[in-house]
C-alpha cells in the first residue's frame, strides 16, 4: 500500500519544517517592579563561615532570586573602597545573572563604603517611572570607606520613595578569612571574627521603608531572599506577545504510525493476498 508510506513521508516532511501554533496575545497580571542589588566585594566577602565562602553563596542565591523575577526589571552595583555599576537595570535575566556569576572580590581597591554602594544603587533607580522601587543592600562589615555616609544615602533613597532591604552576612564565630594583602595581591587567610554594624544596617532599613535581615549562614539567606521575593509583589498588566506552542511532535508521531502500519501490512494481510 504505498499510499501508506507516501503519507507517512509527508507527515515526517511536515515535522521537519517545525510547524508552530502562535497562542493569542493577551494581557495578563504579573508581578514587576524595578530592583538593584547592591553587593560587598570586600575581601571579607571571602570569609570560609559560608560554603565555600561568603560571596560564592551570595551569587548563587542572588541569581536564583532573579530567576523567580520574571517581569522585574534587575540591576546590580557592587562595592569595595569604592562603587560602581555593574549592570543598569534590564529584564534581561540572563545578563544580570551572568554578571553575578562573575563577581570576584579585588574588582574594586579593599574597603567598605556601604553609604557609597546605596548611593550609586539609589542614582539608578532615582529617574525609574516604576511605582515600586527596591534596593537590596548586602554587606558582611562596618562602613569605612567612601564620601557619602550610609544616612545620607538612605536619606535620598526615601526622598525617592525607594525602600531598601539590607541584609547582614556572617557568623558571630570565629572563621577562616583574610587578614591581610600583600603588595603582589595574595590574600592571607587566617583565624577572624567578623565586625558587623548592624544598628547602622537596620537605621537605613527604617528610614526606608525596608527591613532588615542577619544571615549568619546559607540556609538563612536563602530564606530572607525568599521572604524578599514575598514581600515584594506590585501588580501590574503586561502584554505577552508571540507566544508559540510546537506542533511538530503531532505530525512526526502521525508519519511514524503510517510507515509502521504499511510495513506490518506488507508483511502481513498484504503477504497473503496473490
Amino acid at each position: 500500500m504505498p499510499w501508506l508510506r507516501i503519507a507517512g513521508l509527508t507527515f515526517f516532511i511536515v515535522a521537519l519544517a517545525r510547524p508552530q501554533l502562535t497562542l493569542k496575545e493577551e494581557e495578563v497580571k504579573a508581578e514587576g517592579i524595578d530592583i538593584m542589588m547592591s553587593i560587598d566585594l570586600s575581601t571579607s566577602m571571602l570569609t570560609r563561615d559560608f560554603e565555600p565562602d561568603r560571596l560564592s553563596v551570595t551569587k548563587e542565591v542572588a541569581a536564583e532570586f532573579v530567576r523567580k523575577r520574571e517581569y522585574d526589571r534587575i540591576g546590580l552595583t557592587v562595592f569595595a573602597e569604592e562603587s560602581f555599576t555593574q549592570c543598569p537595570l534590564t529584564t534581561d535575566h540572563r545578563v544580570v545573572i551572568d554578571f553575578l556569576e562573575n563577581l570576584q572580590c579585588g574588582l574594586l581597591a579593599d574597603g567598605t563604603a556601604i553609604g557609597m554602594g546605596l548611593a550609586t544603587a539609589v542614582n539608578r533607580l532615582k529617574d525609574s517611572p516604576s511605582s515600586s522601587k527596591v534596593i537590596i543592600l548586602l554587606t558582611d562589615g562596618v562602613n569605612n570607606s567612601g564620601y557619602v555616609t550610609p544616612t545620607t544615602a538612605a536619606e535620598i533613597a526615601k526622598e525617592f520613595g525607594i525602600r531598601v532591604y539590607t541584609i547582614g552576612v556572617g557568623s558571630n564565630k570565629n572563621a577562616l578569612g583574610p587578614t591581610s594583602i600583600r603588595r603582589d595581591g595574595t590574600i592571607i587567610f587566617g583565624m577572624t571574627r567578623g565586625r558587623l554594624d548592624e544598628q547602622l544596617l537596620r537605621k537605613i532599613a527604617d528610614m526606608t521603608g525596608g527591613r532588615y535581615f542577619r544571615a549568619s549562614d546559607e540556609a538563612a539567606l536563602k530564606n530572607i531572599y525568599d521572604q524578599i521575593d514575598q514581600l515584594e509583589k506590585t501588580e501590574i498588566e503586561v502584554n505577552v506577545f508571540k507566544r508559540y506552542s510546537e506542533e511538530f511532535r503531532f505530525f512526526f508521531v502521525i508519519g511514524l504510525m503510517l510507515i509502521l502500519l504499511e510495513i506490518i501490512l506488507r508483511f502481513t494481510i498484504l503477504r497473503t493476498i496473490p
